[in-house]
């Protein structure tokens, strides 16, 4: 049977989320994941037009919204990266947090993604994958070892962590599907009630 492009493509898709899924419920991963009550690590990001930015320095000025894809040129990606532009963005500017996208591609590689989308965020490098290993929400991929640029091949899970000025997680929400999206709106909610309502905690 003779499939069309888009055909093949949805095909491909479905047998790539299958296998993640698989792995995903196999590994019993979730059970490693980042969750509310943890930490954020004070690690570097490269971001794609300001170079290295700290974790822990944005923290300093208000809470922070990290949204992790897999990297430039994927559809998901861009379509939560240009989502969140008109859905998340707005909503964080006015509330005074840091919306971070975050992916393991090369700098140089992601920047694109930002550019042609007019992205007001920040978009940054994880390079190493030191923050989605410390947040146990990577998985070996290793086709997209030549789009990472990195000569490494970890993914992250489609996730959102959310993290009060004390550097403490409130929200986290992790997707075993690569085309899943948190609603901006959990998101949005969870700054309103559980952060910006609740006075800063002095960082040990």
């Amino acid at each position: 049977m003779y499939l069309g492009a888009g055909e093949s493509e949805a095909v491909r898709r479905s047998d790539e989320e299958a296998a993640v899924r698989r792995q995903f419920e196999m590994d019993a991963v979730w059970s490693r994941m980042i969750a509310p009550g943890g930490r954020i690590p004070d690690l570097p990001l490269i971001e794609v037009d300001l170079g290295p930015i700290h974790l822990r320095r944005l923290l300093d000025t208000g809470p922070l919204v990290l949204v992790f894809i897999r990297y430039a040129g994927s559809a998901a990606c861009e379509e939560t990266l240009v989502a969140y532009e008109r859905t998340l963005a707005p909503a964080c500017a006015d509330l005074d947090a840091h919306l971070v996208a975050v992916s393991p591609q090369r700098a140089e590689l992601l920047a694109p993604a930002k550019h042609r989308n007019d992205l007001s965020y920040l978009v940054a490098a994880d390079p190493r994958h030191s923050l989605i290993d410390a947040f146990g929400i990577g998985y070996p991929a290793p086709e997209a070892i030549d789009k990472l640029g990195t000569r490494r091949a970890v993914l992250p899970y489609p996730s959102v962590v959310v993290a009060d000025r004390a550097g403490t997680v409130r929200y986290a929400d992790v997707h075993p599907f690569t085309a899943a999206r948190t609603p901006a709106a959990r998101i949005i909610a969870t700054l309103r009630q559980q952060i910006c309502s609740i006075p800063m905690a002095p960082r040990r």
